[in-house]
């Protein structure tokens, strides 16, 4: 996952939706050991995964007083510098332009250049040892509703012009699966851009996202939506971060009994979506926020990631002395003791954000079997 490019505040990073939410917080808030396990980060195989059991975190709308708007106001960045200045008088497009050609902020720039010489190496997928592990995941019928899934994609096509078609619709197989990111910046412009179609098909695209996510998970990806938004206003950017400044991609014809996915990508939520007849991979998904939460304007009392937080402080308190030591590998948020690469400016601590699909994760800190039944 990137460092927040302006100020950082709740972001969550999930590449398997099966992990109870309470481990997944430990990676952000407990700083603790990296859980992982052998699994490709772009959904070729699918692995055991129901349907049923993705359970995505309740997000509604709240009363928010102005004491926890205050308390992220005093951190937003100074909008007088040459970066933010500059953004105002942009689109997506000038911005993204003028900072593959000018490398400012060189720290971000570095970041991407990196990104593109990874993409040299073939995939493999995120392993713990450098090896693939064969038959570790089996197709299944995980009774998804992909008639309804396929018909929305199908219904994004057909109002579609033959020019967003084609950027739109790209190979199953297509290395452009790893090219998602997650900063405000364009990095890699595929497929379509909501912000810049018409209402309807804006519209038939988030019915595909709907269709496709349960109820709160739909509910969650729109607040990270709405959050980003409100983000643009705070930095007086509207034309690059909106609610809709998202990228929407095709792999594969949609099919009900032929592989095929979709990507949909941008600042603070990307989604990977792989599809095989009744079963489904959402792998990887990112989402963050900053701020967490909407103190003003229509979407007020929008909040998101902060059960995710309650519930990795309780997760670390529930545990033992022992298995708190053992739990948390490091003492400090930045930590000598961290092998080279651990953690950066980019990333912060995460291990599996853009463009790191062929990682090697070793196994640390406590196993799950080993803790007691609540």
């Amino acid at each position: 996952m990137l460092a927040v490019p302006f100020w950082q505040f709740s972001e969550v990073n999930t590449y398997d939706e099966r992990i109870d939410s309470q481990l997944l917080s430990i990676l952000k808030y407990m700083h603790c050991s990296t859980i992982t396990k052998p699994q490709s980060t772009v959904p070729i195989i699918p692995h055991q995964h129901t349907f049923s059991q993705v359970n995505f975190l309740p997000v509604a709308m709240e009363s928010v007083n102005d004491t926890e708007g205050a308390a992220y106001r005093q951190f937003l960045p100074d909008l007088s510098t040459p970066r933010f200045t500059t953004m105002k008088k942009q689109d997506a497009h000038e911005y993204a332009e003028a900072f593959k050609s000018e490398g400012n902020p060189p720290w971000l720039h570095g970041l991407y250049k990196h990104w593109i010489s990874l993409l040299e190496d073939p995939f493999k997928g995120v392993t713990s040892d450098g090896y693939v592990r064969p038959g570790l995941f089996n197709l299944q019928d995980e009774g998804i509703p992909i008639h309804g899934i396929t018909n929305a994609a199908n219904a994004v096509i057909g109002a579609s012009t033959k020019d967003q078609v084609h950027r739109m619709m790209l190979h199953i197989d297509s290395p452009e699966w790893r090219t998602w990111s997650n900063p405000e910046f364009l990095l890699s412009d595929k497929g379509i851009r909501l912000d810049q179609v018409s209402n309807d098909l804006r519209d038939r695209v988030m019915k595909v996202l709907q269709a496709t996510l349960s109820t709160n998970g739909y509910k969650k990806a729109v607040s990270a939506m709405r959050i980003n938004g409100f983000l643009g206003d705070l930095v007086e950017s509207p034309a690059t971060m909106n609610e809709f400044s998202y990228n929407f991609v095709l792999f594969g014809k949609p099919s009900t009994d032929r592989p095929w996915g979709f990507s949909f990508y941008g600042h603070h939520l990307c989604l990977s979506i792989f599809l095989y007849k009744t079963q489904i991979v959402i792998s990887p998904w990112f989402t963050g926020a900053e701020p967490n939460v909407i103190d003003h304007g229509s979407y007020k009392g929008t909040r998101i990631l902060y059960v995710e937080e309650k519930l990795g402080l309780e997760l670390m308190q529930s545990l033992d002395a022992a298995k708190q030591s053992q739990a948390q590998i490091y003492k400090d948020m930045h930590d000598d003791e961290m092998p080279d690469g651990w953690c950066n400016h980019d990333d912060q601590r995460h291990l599996c954000g853009a463009y790191r699909d062929n990682r090697v994760i070793p196994y640390e800190g406590i196993v799950v079997s080993d803790m007691n039944d609540v």
